[in-house]
């Protein structure tokens, strides 16, 4: 039996590094990119659109929007606001589609993506930050808001950034080590505090205001603004393995799944609570997956999902997005459960029978 493999949802012309979905509008944005090494690779942030089709969850580029000399190293996203990680600066981008109206149409400027699954009608054109691309029945435009460098290290580079749970703030950390909070959409700093000596890898930012972060440092740590509220030592708190360095790498909110994409390339599926492992594709992308991302559970998320329990997207540095299915693990059919509901019915009425003669 040959190896176990996940379908390709879709190749972009540059490597991926960033993901982000909007279930409310079907959207799977993905980013990513060359930088500025003339290589003739590109940078950009690509709109896909997500359909069932034949049963089917496929994805057509809807909309490319050309980051210029900047790769989109992470993302983040608050309802139409894309806050995107470029180099040492974070760039937010507003969003919105609608219903075309009129003929098909495209702008003369700029050239055409190419790349497989394109949607049908005109075809897609890269411009400059504001360009819109117009499609057979839907327009995305997308609009370069404010900007700011959020990494001052002698490297710097933003390696991480999301938003808080009303979507008023945002946080970013990087190789400098340091958290930094911003109003949205203004981007005025409203708090900067160290938080780990070196890179800061993953942070989140809870509904009571909590900051949770984890550095190359070992340490995960608990702020309530810029104060140590707890902190965890890998070399203290974790377990042990011989003399092979660990580090906390990435933390998150609590959830139903847990999607993993390895430097090997391999993607699996956990069940959150336990870490039973439900799903596993052994180097799926063959190369270090840079992201992974949940269909949400809401918006066009259930109409999307189908018959599947859940669906993970993946990313990786050979420019592919994969799609990975679960499987509905209820396995009792509704049809038996409607004959169980019948017979504990009937087993009912009898023993009311027996025990109250005359009952019917």
């Amino acid at each position: 039996m040959g190896r176990r493999r996940a379908p390709e949802l879709y190749r972009a012309p540059f490597p991926l590094y960033a993901l982000q979905v909007d279930p409310s509008a079907g959207l799977l944005i993905a980013a990513g990119g060359g930088g500025a090494a003339k290589t003739g690779i590109k940078n950009g942030v690509h709109f896909l659109q997500l359909e069932q089709i034949n049963g089917r969850l496929s994805a057509s580029l809807l909309h490319s929007h050309d980051t210029e000399t900047r790769a989109t190293m992470n993302l983040a996203l608050a309802g139409n606001i894309l806050a995107a990680g470029q180099d040492a600066h974070c760039q937010l981008l507003r969003f919105q589609t609608h219903q075309q109206k009129g003929k098909n149409k495209t702008e003369k400027a700029g050239c055409k993506e190419q790349g497989p699954r394109q949607r049908k009608g005109a075809a897609p054109v890269e411009k400059k930050s504001g360009a819109e691309t117009h499609q057979e029945g839907v327009e995305l435009s997308v609009e370069n808001l404010q900007a700011v460098q959020t990494d001052f290290s002698p490297d710097p580079l933003q390696k991480v950034v999301c938003f808080n749970h009303d979507n008023t703030l945002l946080a970013t950390g990087g190789t400098d080590g340091y958290v930094r909070i911003w109003k949205v959409p203004s981007l005025e700093k409203v708090l900067e505090f160290r938080a780990h000596e070196g890179e800061i890898e993953d942070l989140a930012l809870g509904p009571d205001g909590k900051l949770v972060t984890v550095g190359w440092d070992l340490k995960a740590s608990v702020w309530q603004k810029d104060q140590l509220v707890t902190q965890l030592h890998w070399q203290e708190n974790g377990p042990t393995f011989s003399n092979t360095p660990y580090r906390y790498q990435a933390c998150s909110e609590s959830g139903t799944f847990l999607g993993l994409g390895t430097v090997t390339g391999s993607v699996a599926i956990y069940i959150a609570f336990s870490l039973q492992r439900l799903y596993y594709v052994r180097e799926a992308h063959g190369i270090v997956v840079t992201d992974v991302a949940f269909l949400p559970e809401k918006g066009r998320g259930p109409e999307l999902l189908g018959f599947h329990e859940t669906a993970l997207f993946s990313v990786a540095v050979d420019s592919r997005c994969q799609l990975h299915l679960l499987p509905s693990r209820r396995s009792v059919p509704v049809w038996l459960l409607l004959l169980l509901c019948v017979g504990l019915i009937v087993m009912t009425i009898l023993l009311l029978q027996s025990v109250f003669p005359g009952f019917l």
